[in-house]
């Protein structure tokens, strides 16, 4: 038995018109035991059709006054509410969707809690809970093993609480479902604002947290101050084409010619001072000697370490009759007056002590003089590329470390770029999304018997189309990077979260892919029409309250729930809380001044 409160009087399509019992415009009722709601905008009825219930979603309401009833001698209006039905209860429990419409005269009743708790929490664990709906006011289980086995995506105004809900939704994961998860799945969280280093998320025992910084030099015993590579990793095509932004036509050739021939000769030093000697002979007899060759063997023998090559470089002048000229003599193709002169001095070249990054230096700026000596190149073309390697390498010394010793990865891993300068922050989550990628889609089993969850908070900093400071081709290729992953990952294991301010400045194709969704108030019109237009499981009623929800409060929606819900989620401890607080200005003024 349930509180009859009104029938039937309309069926339009998929529109239903009920005539409405004057006193159940109560805000709460109690019978028999049960608390029930009463009717509203964005309550339930239902509506009994034969043995099944038709769950109706209360759309709005109005007075006909066309049409009057007396009351204890009373003229009334008749109260008329427009529902839409979002499935129905049967046997089997509650089915979501539109089988079965009322009839004329069918009587609609209210819902008591329990059962409507049993619409949202169908198929879901009671147990995992981030808040409560935010009119039923009632707890509701989040089917988690749906929704971390798919995209999310978090969106939201700064200061809406979607840090807060990041935050909440894989802190309950670990407090709840840590023994079901540990050794099984990795979560890898790209922090661009410092704001999951402390406490936050998971227990300290089952987390990693990488401080790096482009600021200052970090001590080099400190494992947390820079990320780990792989020599094999860091040696590869893509990776250097992304770390240095070359161009597919001309720039990325040349690094594939530097790759394949350390990988040809091997990292022996004494075979890469021979290459150094080999080249340097070849520009000093070259059939017609060209002047950027020998600021090129100035380089190399600067990064070598041999200030007698480099003296004797700064004595070598270049005539226009395409000859090197040193020490009062001409250098000829026959190559008599270098055996005499400079190879002596060349020959005192030697590679000593240098890592990866000085190797790579030594390697392009080699390979350089080779293909201008053969002609393969023109030296505009590849210069860029040079120079942007040895500004970037300053920078990347400082976050990133190339060892052979792989750290043992924890459950969590958290990468702080907050102390990284942008030039670092628009690379380094591509590196850290490809290595990601790439190590577990070769090595996991088919079907995935473990995954990987990459967590990417503010995720307009590197997934935004709207970047003007940047090339159109390293913009396409870093979007197509992070669309291959979300596009193809989910067969291998691998799913991403993304948390972002501006959804509207995120590649479309990102976002489409995503699969369930947490979104908090959103005001500006291009970010509402995104997701009016790319959330299928979005209603109407449920979209038209984005702009104006409440700090914490967010719309859930997606393929792991039947129905939209509104959740207004759970504050988390303070020393659980992203560090993202907003500054309270009347406790700061009322301080007195730090000094400095």
């Amino acid at each position: 038995m349930s509180i009859r409160v009104g029938e039937v009087i309309a069926v339009h399509g998929t529109k239903v018109v009920l005539k409405i019992d004057e006193q159940s415009s109560k805000e709460t009722l109690f019978f028999d035991g049960e608390k029930y709601k009463g009717v509203s905008i964005r309550e339930y009825l239902s509506i009994q059709r034969g043995f099944r219930d038709i769950i109706c979603t209360v759309e709005g309401e109005y007075l006909d006054e066309s049409r009057t009833e007396l009351q204890n001698g009373k003229q009334n209006f008749v109260r008329k509410v427009e529902a839409r039905p979002i499935g129905y209860f049967d046997h089997a429990g509650f089915t979501q969707g539109i089988k079965y419409l009322p009839m004329i005269q069918d009587s609609a009743y209210l819902m008591p809690e329990e059962k409507i708790r049993s619409i949202f929490g169908h198929k879901a664990d009671g147990d995992f809970r981030i808040g409560q709906m935010l009119k039923e006011e009632i707890a509701v289980g989040l089917p988690w093993q749906r929704l971390f086995n798919s995209h999310i995506g978090i969106f939201g105004n700064t200061g809406s609480g979607k840090s807060n809900t990041l935050a909440k939704l894989y802190t309950v994961l670990f407090d709840k479902k840590l023994p079901l998860i540990a050794g099984k799945s990795r979560f890898v969280v790209l922090d661009f604002n410092g704001e999951y280093g402390g406490e936050q998320l998971a227990p300290a025992a089952s987390k990693t947290v990488y401080q790096l910084s482009t600021l200052t030099s970090r001590d080099t015993n400190d494992l947390t101050a820079r990320f780990p590579l792989a020599p094999q990793e860091f040696w590869e095509l893509e990776t250097m084409a992304l770390l240095f932004q070359a161009t597919a036509n001309t720039q990325r050739p040349f690094l594939n010619r530097v790759i394949s021939g350390k990988q040809r000769f091997g990292a022996n030093p004494a075979s890469l001072a021979n290459y150094a000697k080999a080249k340097f002979k070849q520009s000093f007899c070259a059939g017609e000697a060209k002047p950027a060759t020998l600021d090129l063997m100035r380089t190399v023998a600067k990064r070598m370490g041999n200030q007698n090559v480099l003296n004797m470089l700064g004595d070598v002048t270049w005539y226009r009759n395409g000859r090197f000229h040193y020490n009062g003599a001409f250098i000829d193709p026959d190559g008599v007056q270098y055996d005499a002169r400079i190879a002596p001095i060349v020959d005192t070249l030697a590679v000593v002590g240098l890592d990866d990054f000085d190797q790579l230096v030594l390697r392009v700026n080699l390979q350089l003089l080779s293909d201008l000596n053969a002609g393969y190149v023109q030296f505009e073309h590849i210069q860029p590329l040079l120079k942007r390697i040895e500004s970037s390498l300053a920078s990347l010394r400082k976050v990133l470390t190339i060892s052979e010793e792989q750290p043992v990865e924890r459950l969590l891993t958290v990468i702080s770029m907050r102390r990284c300068n942008n030039e670092i922050k628009k690379v380094l989550p591509l590196l850290f999304a490809k290595h990601y990628y790439n190590s577990h889609k070769t090595t996991v089993a088919n079907p995935p018997d473990r995954t990987i969850h990459i967590i990417v908070d503010e995720a307009h900093n590197i997934l935004s189309e709207q970047s003007a400071r940047e090339a159109e081709t390293w913009k396409d290729y870093r979007l197509e990077q992070f669309e291959e992953i979300i596009k193809e990952g989910r067969k291998f294991g691998m799913f991403i979260t993304i948390a972002s301010q501006r959804p509207a400045d995120i590649s479309p194709t990102i976002v489409s892919q995503l699969h369930n969704f947490f979104i908090h108030r959103l005001v500006n019109d291009r970010d509402l029409y995104l997701v009016d237009n790319t959330i299928s499981t979005l209603d109407a009623l449920s979209r038209s309250l984005i702009p104006g929800l409440s700090q914490g409060c967010c719309v859930v929606t997606g393929t792991a729930f039947e129905l939209p819900m509104v959740i207004q989620v759970d504050r988390l401890p303070s020393d659980k809380q992203p560090a993202s607080e907003d500054v309270d200005l009347e406790k700061l003024w009322s301080m007195p001044p730090v000094a400095r």
